[in-house]
């Protein structure tokens, strides 16, 4: 099964990661980016893992950094991720890609 990445959800990870790699060093980015492959695969394995929100939408935390795979689950094409959000910055402002 595979998954879709919507185009802000992209440039989030890439702002993350960019973020990570200026201000902590290659090794954070790349510990960054390998948790959320991590989480990825964990969700297109098990879709109904992560706590569903009142929006229908399904919330997958990273375990070592502040994010959150914001997510609807799809049973013919996999989880459509919608966000990499970080869990202290703009509660629910990925809400409007829903749309």
């Amino acid at each position: 099964m595979t998954h879709w990445l919507h185009p802000d959800a992209e440039k989030e990870l890439g702002d993350a990661a960019e973020y990570y790699l200026i201000h902590a060093g290659r090794v954070v980015m790349e510990s960054f980016l390998t948790e959320y492959v991590q989480v990825r695969d964990l969700i297109i394995q098990n879709q109904k893992l992560a706590l569903l929100t009142d929006s229908g939408m399904r919330v997958c935390h990273f375990e070592n950094f502040p994010y959150s795979l914001i997510y609807e689950a799809n049973e013919n094409m996999g989880p459509q991720i919608f966000a990499i959000a970080h869990q202290r910055r703009k509660p629910g402002y990925w809400e409007q890609r829903l749309t």
